[in-house]
């Protein structure tokens, strides 16, 4: 018979986080479910992420606190630019009225986020007090919207958190097609032109795997962004050079995929 996990820890606004270590496992009901209570409060989500802690629950659930093991990255070198992909950049780079822009719609991309239907899905944990909290977060400096503009139009885009050189991938959306994907594309370009390595994706998805993200031991991922969270964040501005990152052939997967 499989024993019953041990208690989730309840947090009062000033308690520490438990050790990541502490969190449910794999054997248990919720993987990764570290404790519940605290706020969302900036200093508190700043707290959390240099941690490896991130927050995750739906309407009518307290806040709830993650930390899984194994934890989903994507190293920015190892992202997989398929060719379909790389046509579509190609073609969107070359276009007139077609651009990537950071942080100018950062409301639209994270109310987007919380509403557009997703395969499989219902509902969302974007709800309200979390569309606060990183609002909040982004006019604190240290949350950032990639946002793919088409004629004037905000087409698709993704939301972050950044704490000095690394990044935490959050949602993204699109309403036209793979626009979601040129941002995060954008993204990536960014990140390796500013030194950053690991772009945080936190659950595994078919998606994500599909574009070169892959699991690593949260001990490791742990010791990664306590090494990088206190170094100086890179400014936020979008430069057409950082398509040269991603834009010339880089391995032969790049050339046959």
């Amino acid at each position: 018979m499989r024993s019953p996990p041990r208690p989730l820890p309840w947090l009062d606004a000033d308690d520490p986080f438990p050790g990541v270590e502490t969190a449910w496992s794999n054997s248990d009901p919720a993987p990764g479910l570290l404790a519940a209570g605290r706020t969302l409060q900036v200093p508190t989500l700043r707290q959390a992420y240099a941690q490896g802690i991130f927050p995750w629950f739906g309407l009518d659930q307290p806040i709830l606190w993650w930390s899984p093991d194994p934890r989903m990255v994507l190293r920015t070198q190892d992202f997989r630019l398929h060719r379909s992909l790389r046509k579509t950049l190609l073609r969107f780079t070359g276009a007139a009225g077609h651009e990537i822009r950071f942080d100018t719609a950062f409301l639209e991309v994270i109310h987007a986020c919380a509403t557009t239907p997703r395969d499989g899905q219902a509902g969302t944990w974007i709800v309200p007090d979390m569309v606060k909290a990183y609002t909040a977060l982004h006019e604190a400096g240290h949350a950032h919207s990639i946002e793919t503009w088409i004629n004037g139009q905000l087409a698709g885009g993704l939301y972050c958190v950044n704490l000095g050189r690394m990044v935490f991938g959050e949602s993204m959306f699109a309403h036209q097609t793979d626009a979601s994907k040129i941002a995060l594309a954008a993204l990536v370009g960014f990140c390796r032109a500013q030194g950053m390595a690991m772009i945080d994706c936190q659950q595994n998805t078919r998606h994500l795997a599909s574009m070169g993200a892959a699991e690593m031991p949260r001990a490791e991922f742990v010791a990664h962004v306590a090494a990088h969270t206190t170094q100086t964040p890179p400014t936020w501005k979008f430069d057409a050079l950082y398509w040269n990152e991603l834009l010339k052939p880089r391995t032969q997967d790049d050339l046959t995929t």
